[in-house]
C-alpha cells in the first residue's frame, strides 16, 4: 500500500501508534481496553470445562446464557480466518462483559489460514465458553475473482497457495497444531450443503442442519438489531466476507465502523510478512490473500480504521505476554491459550 492523493485515492484512517500503558508494573507496554492477561485469567465468564481433567465422554448439551435482564453493549461482529492469533482474540471478546461488547456473530473466511471444516474448532471453543448462542457463518472458499464462472464449486487457489502446509498436506491451523482435541466437543458441527442446487443427487432431509453462510448469518444479525442500532465489524483475516456483504442489498447502512487488522504501509523499511513469496517484499497476508476484496472494501466509503503490520509489531512484547500466560493459567481459556500461541510464535521466529 502507498499513500496517494487524487481521484484514485480512498479515505482510510490508519492507526500509527497504540496508547502507552498507565500501569508501570504491567508487562504489557500498551494500553488495552482491559488488560489482555487479566481478562483471560479472570474467573468471570470462564469456560465450563477443565481441559486438563475433563472426561473424554460427556452428555451433549447446548449452553445458551440468559441475558434477558442485562443491558447489552456495543454490537460487534468478528470476521476471522481461524489462525491461532484469531482464537486468542476471540477468547478476549468472549471474556469481556456483554454490557461492554455484545458479540452478535462470527464470520469465518476459509480463504486464509484454515479450511472450511475448521469451523468445528470455533464451535468447540464457543461450547467451552458456554456461548452456543453465537451464530457462526462460513464464507466463500475462493477469493474474489477466483471462482470458476460456470461451476461455483471449483476455482483457483492463486493466493492461498502462499499458506505453508503442515503434516499430511493439511494446514496446521485446521487443528490448531493438534491442540484442538483438548477442547470439549460441541453438538454444533460443520455440515456441508446437500442439495440438488449444489450438485448433490437429492435435497437434504434436514436443511436446518446446513452450515449457514457468512451472508446468512449477517442478514440474521441485521434483522435482530434494535431500531437505530449499528454494528462494529472487527476483521483479522482476508476481507472476502466483508466484500460480499458490501455487495449484498442494503447491507452497509447498519455498519457503524470497521477495524481491519492488515495491510502494510509501503516504504523502503517496512517489510511485509508473506514469507513464502520472497519476490513480494512488502505484502501483508490478510490483504495478499484476497486483494480484490480489499479493493472493494477500501472503496466502499465505510468508516474504516486500518491497523497495519508495522503497528501490530509495536503493540508489546509477545514473549513477555506468553511468559505471563504460562505462569498465570488460572482459567481453562488461559491454559488453552498458551500452547497454540507458543507454537505460532515459534513458527514465526523460524521463518
Amino acid at each position: 500500500m502507498k499513500e496517494v492523493a487524487g481521484p484514485e485515492a480512498v479515505r482510510v484512517l490508519v492507526a500509527t501508534k497504540a496508547k502507552p500503558s498507565h500501569d508501570n508494573g504491567s508487562l504489557l507496554e500498551k494500553e488495552f481496553y482491559e488488560s489482555f492477561l487479566d481478562v483471560l485469567n479472570s474467573p468471570k465468564q470462564t469456560g465450563r470445562f477443565n481441559i486438563s481433567t475433563q472426561f473424554a465422554y460427556y452428555k451433549e448439551v447446548v449452553y445458551k446464557p440468559d441475558f434477558e435482564k442485562k443491558i447489552m453493549g456495543k454490537p460487534v461482529v468478528y470476521d476471522m480466518d481461524m489462525s491461532s492469533g484469531d482464537f486468542l482474540a476471540l477468547l478476549y471478546l468472549l471474556k469481556l462483559p456483554v454490557e461492554l461488547i455484545n458479540l452478535k456473530g462470527i464470520l469465518i473466511s476459509p480463504t486464509g489460514w484454515a479450511t472450511s471444516a475448521t469451523v468445528d474448532v470455533v464451535y468447540d471453543l464457543l461450547h467451552m465458553m458456554g456461548r452456543d448462542d453465537i451464530p457462526v457463518g462460513l464464507g466463500d472458499v475462493f477469493a474474489v475473482g477466483q471462482v470458476h464462472p460456470t461451476f461455483p464449486g471449483i476455482g483457483d487457489c492463486k493466493y492461498v497457495k502462499a499458506i505453508p502446509l503442515g503434516s499430511g498436506g493439511l494446514m496446521d491451523s485446521d487443528t490448531l497444531y493438534g491442540l484442538a482435541r483438548d477442547l470439549p466437543r460441541s453438538p454444533r458441527r460443520y455440515t456441508a450443503e446437500n442439495s440438488v442446487k449444489s450438485g448433490a443427487p437429492r435435497d437434504t432431509d434436514h436443511p436446518e442442519l446446513r452450515q449457514p453462510s457468512a451472508v446468512d448469518v449477517w442478514k440474521s444479525i441485521v434483522e435482530s438489531l434494535d431500531p437505530g442500532s449499528k454494528i462494529t465489524i472487527l476483521t483479522n483475516g482476508p476481507l472476502t466476507n466483508l466484500a460480499k456483504i458490501i455487495h449484498s442489498e442494503n447491507s452497509t447502512s447498519v455498519i457503524q465502523e470497521v477495524y481491519i487488522v492488515g495491510g502494510n504501509i509501503d516504504n523502503d523499511t517496512n517489510k511485509g510478512n508473506v514469507f513464502t513469496v520472497p519476490s513480494n517484499e512488502h505484502a501483508e497476508f490478510n490483504i495478499f490473500l484476497d486483494p480484490l476484496a480489499a479493493k472493494i472494501v477500501f472503496e466502499s466509503k465505510l468508516n474504516i480504521t486500518l491497523i497495519p503490520l508495522q503497528l501490530q509489531k509495536r503493540v508489546g512484547s509477545v514473549c513477555a505476554i506468553l511468559n505471563q500466560l504460562g505462569t498465570k493459567s488460572g482459567t481453562p481459556e488461559s491454559a488453552f491459550s498458551v500452547a497454540p500461541a507458543v507454537k505460532a510464535m515459534a513458527i514465526t521466529t523460524e521463518t
